[in-house]
């Protein structure tokens, strides 16, 4: 009975994903560590390696970096407040990569994320680094560095509800290695900016995962889902050097609520099924740092949201002012998440809403950049045929590691194939289970008869004497 149930137990990219909306999976086997209120204090990590921690509603926490001279170091940190927690738009997470003398290691780049204009509690995530190349000017030693996470603070602004709540934190650390030459060190002056033309064609269902770690591959094509109010769904899609990401989602028409129907330009029709932000999608880069985000209000009506156009990766990207250019320096894996709001369901109902995503990767894959050594994790900065096969079948980075990358969260009919053959082994077994439950108790029973006859302990019920369905040897066998 165990082997059945196990069939049912371990369906693919499963692990975690259940729960209320917006559950968060964190990555498996990921270390538990406590963030100290020192520097000195602050708990080690490791590149290429994934932990979970928490954040207080006051305060901060440090942790700490050891690092080479020759490998550039990424920290992400992805916050996670309760589900229905109340938040602002202020409210956020903020952090920093410093030297031993208080110095930010990046001060050019972005390093905070906050909820914004949508006030809607799901994951953000900040990125922080400590880079090294010809044009770095200080953290550029080998030594110890410090991660401080906090939460943003804008002045004039009221705290919300929220900042009475801790929130659970995912912090992912990655290092890129120098170049083994002189590379180029200015931006690429000209790329295609016009707005892509989204893909058409029928929608192909792929559902979303809940995190960047079980998030669902894609590639270039048109995609649906169902996304209930305050979820957010999770997919990746492998962009190679040169290659160029468009994104834009669309959320379909409601038959519920008063906002469905109409038109828009009634303000009686606005208060009453209208919510702004109602849908945030982003963009996050292999190490999980912002690329760009996108949102759009709902009225009941279909929607769009698309992402500004985006530079082919290149190395050099790194070195632009703009921080959607400069996030588009590494091939593989990037992230796209889209939000729903929970207030979706004060106007339209509880019920899901069909998401549409339109994908396009264009653009023949070049060349990368000739590194002096090994990225952690070892598959971060490139695309492989392998990746690619992955996107196609809908693999979770976790499937994919498995054998071919065919053991499971592939296709979603291969998953209602596991789910229904462990159904039908279930129910085989246990149905064989009773029957050998049956035969035992008969054959003790029949047993315990003759036992009992041949003693002459068996009488009539005119005797006095009994035998008892025990004694007989009736009932399930011992150790039942």
């Amino acid at each position: 009975m165990a082997a059945a149930l196990c069939t049912v137990a371990v369906l693919p990219g499963q692990a975690g994903a259940a729960g209320v909306p917006g559950s968060y999976a964190f990555a498996e086997g990921a270390e538990t560590v406590e963030g100290a209120t020192s520097n000195v204090e602050g708990h080690r990590l490791a590149p290429g390696r994934t932990y979970r921690s928490s954040l207080p509603r006051v305060g901060q926490r440090f942790y700490r970096l050891e690092l080479t001279a020759e490998d550039s170091a990424y920290v992400s940190v992805t916050a996670i407040p309760r589900a229905g927690a109340e938040v602002s738009y202020a409210d956020g997470v903020e952090v920093s990569v410093q030297d031993s003398d208080g110095n930010n290691c990046s001060p050019m780049e972005a390093e905070e994320a906050r909820f914004g204009s949508s006030e809607s509690p799901r994951p953000i995530t900040a990125t922080a680094a400590r880079r090294v190349g010809p044009n770095e000017k200080s953290c550029t030693g080998a030594g110890t560095y410090y991660v401080l996470v906090e939460r943003t603070r804008s002045s004039g602004t009221a705290r919300s509800a929220v900042a009475q709540e801790d929130w659970d934190l995912e912090l992912h650390v990655a290092s890129e290695p120098a170049l083994r030459g002189a590379g180029e060190t200015t931006p690429p002056q000209a790329w295609d900016s016009a707005a892509p033309v989204p893909p058409s064609g029928e929608r192909r269902p792929r559902e979303g995962g809940t995190s960047f770690n079980d998030a669902r591959g894609l590639e270039k094509g048109v995609w649906g889902a169902g996304i209930e109010p305050g979820e957010t769904l999770f997919y990746r899609v492998p962009v190679d050097w040169g290659q160029q990401l468009s994104v834009a989602a669309e959320l379909g028409s409601s038959s519920g609520g008063l906002g469905s129907g109409g038109s828009s330009s009634s303000s009686g029709a606005r208060d009453r099924g209208y919510v702004s932000s109602a849908v945030v999608m982003s963009v996050h880069n292999p190490v999980r740092a912002e690329v760009e985000d996108a949102d759009t209000a709902y009225d009941g009506r279909q929607k769009s949201a698309a992402l500004d156009p985006l530079p082919p990766v290149a190395y050099e990207n790194r070195f632009a002012l703009t921080d959607e250019v400069s996030a588009m320096r590494f091939a593989g894996w990037y992230y796209v998440s889209v939000h729903l709001s929970p207030a979706v369901a004060e106007k339209f109902g509880d019920g899901p809403l069909e998401l549409t995503l339109r994908v396009d990767v264009d653009g023949s894959p070049r060349p990368g950049p000739a590194y002096a050594g090994s990225p952690r994790p070892a598959d971060d900065f490139g695309v492989s045929e392998r990746d690619a096969e992955a996107a196609q079948r809908g693999d979770t980075a976790e499937a994919a590691s498995g054998a071919d990358g065919q053991d499971g969260g592939g296709r979603d009919d291969e998953l209602m194939a596991v789910v229904a053959a462990g159904g039908i082994g279930t129910g085989v077994v246990l149905l064989g289970i009773l029957g050998v439950w049956t035969l035992v108790a008969r054959r003790r029973a029949r047993a315990g008869l003759a036992a009992a006859v041949s003693a002459g302990s068996a009488m009539s019920p005119e005797g006095g004497a009994e035998v008892t369905a025990e004694a007989a040897g009736f009932g399930p066998p011992r150790g039942w």
